[in-house]
């Protein structure tokens, strides 16, 4: 008689809880709308000269999470990798640089306006470097300007790049 009350309360509870829960869920979804654009006007204007930049071989991102480029370390216990992990997860990078025969990054590109001159932004920028040179990966700072010299800002990018690679393969 117990397992027969149990089991109909299960079944009871199922058939009442399920649609109530189910209801939440989609009360959640409808409270987002769209922005009305994915960049920033001085994103925009640099990601046009940075593809005037790079060669053909370069695909260019826009607004990459930081966590898809980079992950925690192997061989750290679960808290501590939850710990990095999360410290990554919610951050992007402005853009990224990748190979595009098999899509390995090659750098990442960090454009700051006045932002980051807040103390916040400004250790967030600090930890984005030090991510980055743990990691071996090259992260060029540019400052947001009202125009670019096109050839100033493809010497500086060769130049990292060209620093990578001695740094990959030394003499």
């Amino acid at each position: 008689m117990d397992i027969l009350f149990w089991a109909i309360a299960a079944l009871l509870f199922l058939f009442l809880a399920v649609p109530l829960i189910r209801g939440r869920e989609s009360q959640h979804a409808h409270l987002y709308s769209l922005k009305s654009k994915l960049l920033s006007p001085a994103e925009r204007s640099f990601l046009g000269v940075l593809n005037l930049v790079v060669d053909n071989s370069t695909a260019v991102f826009a607004k990459v999470r930081v966590a898809d480029v980079l992950k925690p370390r192997s061989g750290m216990n679960r808290s501590n990798w939850q710990s990095a992990f999360n410290r990554i997860s919610n951050k992007h990078f402005d853009f990224v640089l990748c190979n595009k025969s098999d899509m390995s990054v090659i750098a990442v590109i960090e454009l700051n306006d006045k932002s980051h001159n807040s103390r916040k932004r400004q250790a967030r920028d600090r930890f984005l470097k030090q991510a980055c040179e743990s990691a071996s990966l090259s992260i060029l700072e540019v400052t947001a300007k009202m125009s670019y010299n096109v050839e100033a800002l493809r010497q500086e990018l060769c130049s990292m790049l060209n620093r990578v690679e001695d740094q990959e393969n030394p003499s």
